[in-house]
C-alpha cells in the first residue's frame, strides 16, 4: 500500500513539475508572440496578463515538485550544526511548521478561487479574464505543497531520510 502510495505522490509532484514547464514554454511563446507583434505593428492585446498567468502557474505548480527534489532555499545555519536526534527533532518542528502554514495558506487561496467565482470577478487589463481562472492555478499549487509538505513530515516521523538528505544535500 505505502509503495502505491509513494508512487502516486511522487507522480504527482511530477505531473506538477511538467504543468510548471509547459507555463513556462506558454511564458516563452507569449513574449516571443509580443516581439513579433511589435515587429509588425500589430496589437497583442492581453500579452502582459496573460504572461503574468503563466508565471504564476509555473511559480506554484513548481512548489512540489522542488520540495520533492530538495530544490527549496533552506536556511540550515541552525540544523545543520545539529546531529542525531536533536538534529530530527529539529526538523520535524520545522517541517511541521512549514506543513500547518502550508495549509492555511492553500485554504486560504481555495477561498480566494471561491469568492473571486461567486462574485464573477474579472481582470483589470483588456482581457477582463474572469480571476479564479489563474487564481486556480495558485489553489492548486499551494494544495500540492501542502500534501507534500505533509508527506515529508510524515516520512521523517516515520524515521526515513530528512529531506534534502536523500539527493544528497
Amino acid at each position: 500500500m505505502t509503495r502505491w502510495l509513494r508512487v502516486g505522490l511522487d507522480g504527482l509532484y511530477r505531473g506538477c513539475g511538467f504543468i510548471a514547464a509547459f507555463f513556462l514554454v506558454t511564458l516563452l511563446l507569449i513574449i516571443l508572440g509580443q516581439i513579433l507583434a511589435r515587429w509588425l505593428d500589430v496589437q497583442f492585446p492581453g500579452s502582459t496578463s496573460y504572461a503574468g498567468y503563466c508565471m504564476a502557474g509555473a511559480s506554484f505548480f513548481a512548489l512540489a515538485y522542488t520540495l520533492n527534489h530538495g530544490a527549496h532555499i533552506r536556511v540550515s545555519l541552525f540544523i545543520g550544526q545539529l546531529t542525531g536526534l536533536s538534529r530530527r527533532v529539529a526538523e520535524i518542528w520545522c517541517l511541521g511548521i512549514a506543513t500547518g502554514l502550508a495549509w492555511y495558506f492553500a485554504w486560504f487561496a481555495i477561498k480566494a478561487v471561491r469568492v473571486s467565482r461567486m462574485i464573477n470577478d474579472v481582470s483589470q487589463g483588456q482581457d477582463a479574464t474572469p480571476l479564479w481562472i489563474p487564481q486556480s492555478f495558485m489553489a492548486i499549487g499551494t494544495v500540492v505543497l501542502a500534501i507534500a509538505f505533509t508527506d515529508h513530515l510524515v516520512r521523517v516521523l516515520r524515521g526515513g531520510e530528512l529531506p534534502g538528505e536523500e539527493a544528497g544535500h
